[in-house]
C-alpha cells in the first residue's frame, strides 16, 4: 500500500467524523448553530437587498437543507478522489463514491434517531444524495476543462506510441 492511497482516504474519514460530530449535537445546539448562520446570511441579504422580504423560519430551513447538500457534495468529491487514487476509475469510481455518500447519509440519519431533539428524515437522505450526485458531476465537469499537467501529457504520448 503506497502513501498516496492511505493519505487520500484521510480527508474522507475526517469529513465523515465532522458530519458525525455535527449530527451528534442535540437539537437545541444544532438549531443554535444554524440560527446563527441564518442570521448572518439574512443580515447580509437585507443590507444588500433591503426591499426583499424573507420569512426567517423558511430561510432557516433552507439554510439547514443547503448544509446537508453541501456536506454530502464534499463527501462524494473526497470519496471519488480517494477511490481514483486507489486505482478505481470509470463507472466503478462514480458508483462507489455515490454509494459511500448515500450509505453514510442513511447511517447519519439513523444516528440522529438517538440524539435528543433530533430525528431521522428521509428527505434529508434525498437531499444528501442529490448533493453527492452534484459533487460527482462537478468533479468530472472540472476534469473536462482542466489542462493536463506536463507529466500527464508525457504519459499520454508514451501510451499512444505503444
Amino acid at each position: 500500500m503506497n502513501k498516496t492511497y492511505i493519505f487520500s482516504w484521510v480527508p474522507v474519514l475526517l469529513w465523515m467524523a465532522l458530519i458525525f460530530f455535527l449530527s451528534g449535537q442535540q437539537g437545541s445546539a444544532s438549531g443554535g448553530l444554524s440560527s446563527g448562520i441564518t442570521g448572518m446570511v439574512m443580515n447580509t441579504i437585507e443590507s444588500v437587498l433591503p426591499f426583499l422580504e424573507i420569512d426567517p423560519e423558511q430561510f432557516h430551513t433552507f439554510i439547514r437543507k443547503c448544509a446537508h447538500f453541501i456536506a454530502y457534495l464534499i463527501l462524494a468529491v473526497l470519496a471519488l478522489y480517494a477511490l481514483r487514487q486507489s486505482g478505481i476509475h470509470g463507472i466503478r469510481s462514480i458508483f462507489s463514491a455515490f454509494i459511500i455518500a448515500v450509505l453514510y447519509a442513511i447511517s447519519d440519519e439513523y444516528h440522529q434517531s438517538f440524539v435528543p431533539g433530533r430525528g431521522p428524515a428521509v428527505t434529508d437522505v434525498l437531499i444528501d444524495s442529490a448533493g453527492a450526485a452534484a459533487g460527482i458531476g462537478l468533479y468530472f465537469w472540472r476534469t473536462l476543462f482542466r489542462k493536463p499537467r506536463p507529466s500527464q501529457e508525457v504519459q499520454r504520448q508514451c501510451a499512444e506510441e505503444k
